[in-house]
Formats: C-alpha cells, sequence, structure tokens
C-alpha cells in the first residue's frame, strides 16, 4: 500500500509533470546536418562571430552583434539549429532564428521568428515566436506573438529549435515537440513569399525584456549564443514548380498527428505565458485570424 501511495504521488507531483508527452514523430531525423558555410554566410558582425567544428558562435558586445543569412531563398521548408544561450543576465539580449524576405521587400517584408528574449538573474528566458505579414498592402507592422517559458534551461545544453514552413502552416518545433500551429486563413494573414533564413545576436533593450524595464548591461558582455546541427531542406526559389513541401508528420499532406496535437496542448496549457489573441488591448480587426 505504502508503494502505491509513492507511485501516485510521483504521478500527481510537479516534477513528474513538468515534461511534454512524447510527440511521437521526430521530423529532425528526416533532415541532415548541413556544414555552416555550405548553407550560410555572414550579414554583419563578422568580427564577431567565429566557427569551430560546424559550432557558430556568434557574440554581443557594447560594439556590435552579428547575424549570419542562408545562401538561397526558400519558399517552403523545415529550418532549424540546435542553440545554447547565454546563461545570467542577458536583459535586453535577443538571440534569434528566423525567416524573412526583408532585404527584398524593405519596408513590406514577411517574416517567421523564433526569438529568445534575454532576462535578469534568476528567472526563465522567453522563447518569443512571432509571424509577420507585410503582403496585404495596409503599411503596418502587426506581430503575432505567442511566447513560451522552456521546459527545460536553455543554457545548459543545446536544443533544437525549428520552424517548418508550408504553404498552409507554419509549426514551430522546439526538440520535435510541436509548440504552436498557425494555419493559413488566407493570403492577407500568410507569408506566401520567397525567404532566407537567418539567425542573429543584437540588442534589444527597448523592448526585449519585461517591455523594456530591463536593458542590456555590458558589465556581463561579452553576450555568447551557439548554433550547430543546422538544418535547412525543402524547396527553394529556384526549385521547379514539382517540388513538394516536407511536411512536420507523416502525412505527407501536412499537418500534425493526434499525438504530436496532444504534445502541444501540454506546452500551450503548461507552458505559454502570452498570445497576442487573448491580449485585449490589441486590436483585433488587424488580425482576424483570431476570430475567423
Amino acid at each position: 500500500m505504502a508503494f502505491f501511495f509513492f507511485l501516485l504521488l510521483l504521478l500527481i507531483s510537479p516534477a513528474a509533470a513538468s515534461w511534454p508527452p512524447s510527440p511521437g514523430f521526430w521530423p529532425s531525423t528526416r533532415f541532415r546536418s548541413m556544414e555552416f558555410y555550405k548553407g550560410f554566410r555572414n550579414l554583419w558582425g563578422p568580427q564577431h562571430q567565429s566557427l569551430s567544428q560546424n559550432t557558430l558562435s556568434i557574440w554581443l558586445d557594447r560594439t556590435t552583434g552579428s547575424g549570419f543569412k542562408s545562401l538561397r531563398p526558400f519558399r517552403s521548408g523545415y529550418f532549424a539549429a540546435s542553440i545554447k544561450l547565454q546563461p545570467g543576465y542577458t536583459a535586453g539580449v535577443i538571440t534569434s532564428f528566423y525567416l524573412s524576405n526583408n532585404e527584398a521587400h524593405p519596408g513590406f517584408h514577411d517574416e517567421v521568428d523564433i526569438e529568445f528574449l534575454g532576462t535578469t538573474f534568476g528567472k526563465p528566458y522567453t522563447l518569443q515566436t512571432n509571424v509577420y505579414v507585410r503582403g496585404s498592402g495596409d503599411g503596418r507592422i502587426i506581430g503575432r506573438e505567442m511566447k513560451f517559458h522552456l521546459w527545460f534551461d536553455p543554457t545548459k545544453d543545446f536544443h533544437h529549435y525549428a520552424i517548418l514552413w508550408r504553404p498552409n502552416e507554419i509549426i514551430f518545433l522546439v526538440d520535435d515537440i510541436p509548440i504552436r500551429r498557425y494555419p493559413r486563413k488566407s493570403a492577407t494573414t500568410f507569408p506566401l513569399r520567397p525567404m532566407w533564413l537567418y539567425g542573429s545576436i543584437w540588442d534589444a533593450s527597448s523592448w526585449a525584456t519585461e517591455d523594456g524595464k530591463y536593458r542590456a548591461d555590458y558589465r556581463y558582455q561579452p553576450f555568447v549564443a551557439k548554433y550547430t546541427n543546422f538544418k535547412a531542406g525543402g524547396c527553394s526559389a529556384y526549385s521547379p514548380a514539382w517540388c513538394r513541401p516536407v511536411s512536420a508528420s507523416p502525412f505527407r499532406s501536412g499537418g500534425l498527428t493526434r499525438q504530436q496535437k496532444n504534445a502541444m496542448k501540454w506546452v500551450q496549457s503548461h507552458q505559454l505565458v502570452y498570445n497576442y489573441c487573448w491580449d485585449n488591448k490589441r486590436d483585433h480587426s488587424l488580425t482576424p485570424e483570431c476570430w475567423h
């Protein structure tokens, strides 16, 4: 009887409920890792970038940050890297991994973001996912942020972060666990033009940490982010028309399995800290996908 109660305590304890259920499918295993310089180039801050055994370190100090960019644009695909973040005080610092066509369409671009918002001592990083769509011609930047606290310490080890972009959906994954699915509900609320893949570290003190309450403190410089296990597979902008978009599930048509949906539901129930669709301060006439 005592053993039974011990097992029951384990099942209901917070520690036992602190990890997402298995998604049952691991899309990262479908894509080979690539050598950094075969898929990417430095974009800015080359003196704040170093590569060792295909692990790229980029860092920010009071002089500059650093960024990199894929050699090719894509029109769909699976984009991922294993990333390890700086511990300690990182307020105001953004470490990012994202898709964008800002250089091709300045001031009128699309973007799909994974951003790690730096933090103060003793507080967790926030992982922000975001989708920008500027193809509607309204000239306004409309963010579609969903923010999460991770169920692990992202400074202790590398973890795999991915964006799956198809013509009808965007899925964000952490260690192959779907955390967010953004479906295409209309052409005006979904990015459809080719995008490049980027990574960067930079100072966003004006908004990154608690809406700018805490700023970057360069007494703790340099702020270092490490990337490895780079993956970018799918249809480039130069692929033939018959190139088939990749999937994040066993279904070639896309979507998620029931097990993947259950894992995502767990993450959104336990780790989600902000959803733009729930924000009463937002003008939701600008984000019709929230109420359609």
